[in-house]
């Protein structure tokens, strides 16, 4: 029999579970076979596969494609290491994904886009959904064709349904929020001229940075992203007139001719982007930034003001994105990656703020022309709403 304080701590655990559970659910995964034959297949030829928890009520005709994230491969060898991964092939793929925060289907955790059509598309090709290389090489069976992907996913969806969508949104996180920033035109293409079309992109905004010891890293490694999967036919043409498709990767040289609105969500001091553009292990062999770099609260005084310099040099590399009400912006001053797809970054009660609102009004007053959003925060560490990320 449970006395008094065993009654209390399983109460709790019941709370902390139902919680969880009503926070978030799961959704299947869609294969889709009929792409391959297109040729529009995973770095390994298995077939793309997406989530779908179908719209409902006023939303049936209302469309979120929500692309995931999970870094880039730059030749061969780093591709074959992924080839047999979850993020190269459908067939190591979760059969169901955690939906929650700009996915959930209930009110009251995801008040402007809860009974759309919400899909999340598995990401396998290792180029943000932009290359496209016919031949394969037999010795690797390496198939570069993330653009092919991209056309095919939306085809099926316009199929089932989206071509009679009133409203839809492009969106995705980290490599997958670079891919609704270099190919929102492209989808805007894709849909019926009267439907409301927008772009969001999650920790999408990588910038050109240079690392700690000066050098320049991540510039050379998307030159090879760029080369290796044959993206070049996919950026930008007003971009790669002027400048190498490899550049072009980069948001801050393309962001200006986009057309169709967009909204950026991205932490200044984003996380990802300290570890492996500004710190990677190549410019910090001693590892004299790897407590830092895990815990942004273990950064000694002088490693903060380099992370200060970070935050100056992604300001400097908004500037192209301008300032029309279409454009939506929310940076805040945390040390994280990705704020759209967890509940507790996106809509909670002690959700980031940045002028006292949400991500999630902030996105949903931008999208439906309620309310023009375009703030970034003060410098770390005057944010006291961030959920810092803490790296084991």
């Amino acid at each position: 029999m449970l006395r008094g304080g065993g009654r209390r701590i399983c109460l709790i655990l019941v709370g902390l579970l139902s919680l969880l559970t009503t926070e978030a659910y799961e959704v299947g995964l869609t294969f889709l076979n009929s792409a391959v034959a297109k040729g529009a297949v995973c770095l390994d030829g298995s077939a793309p596969a997406y989530h779908i928890d179908k719209g409902f009520g006023a939303g049936v005709n209302n469309w979120l494609v929500f692309f995931e994230g999970g870094g880039w491969c730059n030749n061969a060898t780093a591709c074959l290491t992924r080839k047999d991964t979850r993020l190269g092939s459908s067939k190591k793929m979760l059969t169901t994904e955690t939906f929650s925060g700009m996915f959930h289907n209930k009110a009251k955790y995801n008040p402007d886009f809860y009974d759309w059509n919400r899909i999340k598309v598995r990401y396998c090709d290792g180029a943000s959904f932009t290359g496209d290389v016919e031949a394969v090489d037999p010795k690797t069976n390496l198939h570069y064709r993330g653009a092919r992907i991209f056309r095919a996913v939306i085809e099926d969806l316009l199929a089932k349904g989206m071509k009679n969508a009133k409203n839809a949104m492009l969106a995705g996180c980290s490599a997958g929020g670079l891919t609704a920033i270099l190919q929102c035109d492209n989808f805007r293409s894709l849909l019926p001229a009267t439907t409301n079309v927008k772009c969001l992109a999650d920790a999408g905004f990588f910038i050109n940075g240079k690392t700690i010891i000066g050098t320049s890293h991540i510039e050379g490694f998307f030159a090879d992203v760029v080369k290796t999967h044959g993206s070049a036919k996919v950026l930008s043409p007003a971009c790669t007139s002027k400048m190498s498709p490899g550049l072009c990767f980069f948001p801050q040289n393309m962001v200006q001719y986009i057309k169709t609105p967009i909204f950026l969500i991205n932490a200044a001091y984003d996380s990802w982007q300290i570890k492996n553009i500004l710190a990677p292990g190549v410019a910090d062999r001693k590892g004299t930034f790897r407590e830092c770099k895990l815990d942004i609260t273990k950064c000694s005084a002088a490693q903060l003001n380099v992370l200060q310099g970070f935050r100056q040099e992604f300001l400097r590399a908004l500037t192209g994105f301008g300032n029309s009400p279409s454009r939506g912006l929310f940076i805040n001053s945390c040390y994280s990656h990705c704020q759209t797809g967890i509940q507790e970054t996106w809509l909670r009660n002690d959700s980031p703020l940045l002028g006292g609102t949400t991500i999630a009004k902030a996105v949903g007053d931008w999208y439906y022309g309620r309310a023009a959003f375009q703030k970034i925060d003060c410098p770390y560490p005057c944010d006291k709403t961030c959920h810092n990320r803490v790296f084991d």
